[in-house]
């Protein structure tokens, strides 16, 4: 994942700034209509959210449009798990209730299908929670887990062998109608896809700030913990059932949200989304907390830390656990559940803008792409106000010159 590429006169189809898991998908999805793609990004590697993640594929959780963009996705996280050779597994999704207003709020759910309910002896008989704890569980079908660690650098390498072009250790200062300028040069484009997740505010402030995008970082950890069985799938449990559309829109939450703020307004403070997935070595990833700023710093609290221990001993009944790795993640936080808009006429930036871009992206990706080249097959009359020299504008001053389309576009 060396390849660079300096200044050139050649014009590429598609340009995308970002290779985190939307980006990707954009290169994926233009790669297959057999388009001529560049991808530019800042660092060697992967090294955001795309790889800070559970590697949990939270289908069955979301509602609306982004359940509609996570449906859209799953068939290619599956074909990309055999082209480009990475661990995914058809696994589901499991729920541990421990209170029977939980119970009660995922029996709601599963009126609408695709969720087993368990007993709670079912339950802990297919999973490492327990007994004690548990009143019932289920499990969301049609879910997918993958390795984050893994994923990102094969479909990487998956999309070179297709043509894709990257441009590794390059950095894109500006944009504009049919240009990217970089720290190499500058890239033409037919069209433009900004895929740079929480740090669309370095390129777009004002977009940025109207959509209200700041960084949201988590405190997670990886550890070794004596497991009675094997985690055959993400766990998530009342915690977790705040955060999804699918529960958060139901009347029964209030109970759970109630109960759980008033018992534990330590856990509620940091936001807490308490929930597990085991890697193929064994290991398991616990999480996380939750804190929006838009400049946070990297500091990271000990007693957060020691919350997700001290849950993960109460919820499977170990007696200890050793911390292998610790980390900050990061994502874009707005005021949607996606950032996506046509900034000038040939340029769209793109963001899931709640923490669900793994199960989201690659269907917003393709959405994107689709949008892009239907504009271009209609020729739209151009933007009101932007003048005719703009193709040699930066996007920061021309952003100027006209107001921004809504981001919350109707689902295609």
């Amino acid at each position: 994942m060396n390849a660079t590429h300096s200044t050139s006169t050649k014009t590429y189809d598609v340009v995308i700034v970002g290779s985190g898991i939307v980006g990707l998908g954009a290169a994926y999805s233009a790669a297959r209509r057999g388009l001529s793609v560049r991808v530019i990004e800042h660092s060697t590697r992967p090294t955001g959210a795309s790889i800070r993640n559970f590697g949990h594929l939270c289908i069955g959780a979301q509602q609306g449009e982004a359940r509609v963009l996570a449906e859209a996705g799953r068939e290619t996280w599956l074909r990309l798990s055999q082209d480009a050779g990475f661990w995914l597994r058809e696994s589901g999704t499991l729920i541990a209730a421990r209170h029977q207003d939980e119970l009660d709020l995922i029996e709601a759910a599963a009126a609408d299908g695709g969720i087993t309910l368990f007993s709670a002896d079912e339950f802990a008989d297919r999973t490492p929670v327990a007994r004690k704890v548990l009143v019932g569980g289920a499990r969301i079908t049609g879910d997918l887990q993958t390795h984050p660690r893994t994923a990102a650098e094969k479909i990487a390498a998956h999309l070179e062998a297709l043509g894709v072009e990257f441009s590794y250790r390059t950095a894109a200062t500006s944009v504009g109608k049919g240009v990217v300028h970089t720290t190499r040069g500058s890239v033409h484009a037919g069209q433009v896809i900004l895929a740079v997740n929480q740090d669309i505010d370095r390129l777009l402030p004002d977009i940025a700030a109207e959509a209200a995008v700041q960084r949201c970082v988590l405190d997670m950890l990886r550890v070794q913990i004596p497991l009675s069985r094997s985690l055959d799938a993400p766990l998530l449990t009342g915690w977790s059932l705040l955060r999804y559309g699918r529960f958060e829109s139901l009347d029964e939450v209030h109970p759970v949200r109630a109960r759980l703020h008033a018992a534990r307004p330590d856990l509620a403070a940091i936001d807490l989304n308490q929930m597990y997935t085991q890697l193929p070595d064994g290991s398991v990833i616990l999480g996380d907390t939750h804190h929006r700023d838009p400049a946070p710093l990297p500091f990271q609290a000990e007693d957060a830390q020691q919350v997700l221990i001290d849950e993960a001993h109460e919820l499977f009944g170990t007696p200890a656990l050793r911390v292998i790795e610790r980390w900050q993640g990061m994502y874009a936080s707005g005021i949607d559940e996606f950032l996506d808009r046509e900034v000038v006429p040939g340029v769209r930036a793109i963001a899931a803008t709640t923490g669900i871009g793994m199960t989201c992206g690659f269907g917003l990706a393709e959405r994107a792409i689709d949008r892009a080249f239907a504009a271009t097959e209609s020729e739209p009359a151009s933007t009101p106000g932007l003048r005719a020299d703009s193709a040699t504008q930066s996007i920061p001053a021309a952003q100027k010159l006209f107001t921004a389309q809504s981001s919350k576009e109707e689902t295609a």
